[in-house]
């Protein structure tokens, strides 16, 4: 039970650094510095890994250790179908409620989305939060819950350093929340349904166009 203990612990705390993206994709885990690092023995360790591999976050190299898994043209694009199942319907029923703490959120993110020194991180920690902001207004847990797996720092951020995105799609980015958060904010479900679903189709489609070059190579 003990061991049980601490191989869960070991995997909870490991599968959030993956995901957060503090540690990146590609990146070799070494069972003799995690040991260390986490203060374990290397069973509980081993057990971890292997509940990692079997959640696809790591891959399992045969008498090389492990690495964090990486991230498919798949499961960026899938990303993004998901996301345009949810996040109009969410910005719907934001607009519906108007909760005034989370449009505030919504202006605050658009504002350090704006911001012309962020880096990629900072942009889209601002892109995350205003899209997040929404889903809470929501008031719908569950889809919050979903919408917060899609948008786990692992997955996003890399399909944001993917897009390469320039200045002009920033702010074109930042224009569509403006727009999006002015309809939630006049209370006009359709409409803000209606531009989420047209924001993310844009981005989704930005996306693919980036990625196709490689994937004819």
């Amino acid at each position: 039970m003990v061991a049980s203990s601490v191989a869960d612990r070991v995997y909870a705390a490991l599968r959030d650094r993956i995901l957060d993206g503090d540690i990146p994709v590609n990146s070799r885990l070494h069972q003799e510095q995690l040991s260390d690092e986490l203060g374990v023995s290397r069973t509980p360790l081993r057990e971890a890994l292997g509940r990692l591999a079997a959640d696809g976050l790591v891959e399992l190299l045969p008498q090389r250790g492990a690495r964090v898994a990486d991230i498919t043209r798949a499961d960026m694009a899938t990303s993004y179908g998901a996301r345009l199942v949810i996040e109009p319907a969410a910005a719907a029923l934001a607009a519906e409620r108007k909760p005034a703490d989370e449009i505030e959120k919504m202006r605050r993110a658009i504002a350090a989305h704006r911001d012309p020194t962020a880096d990629v991180r900072a942009v889209y920690a601002a892109n995350r939060d205003f899209h997040l902001a929404v889903v809470r207004a929501s008031g719908n847990p569950f889809l919050l819950r979903f919408c917060e797996q899609l948008w786990v720092s692992r997955l996003g951020l890399r399909v944001y350093e993917e897009q390469r995105e320039p200045p002009e799609f920033i702010a074109a980015d930042a224009d569509w929340h403006e727009r999006i958060a002015d309809a939630i904010e006049a209370g006009d479900a359709r409409r803000a349904e209606r531009d989420m679903r047209e924001h993310i189709d844009v981005a989704m489609q930005l996306l693919l166009d980036q990625l196709a070059p490689d994937a004819a190579a």
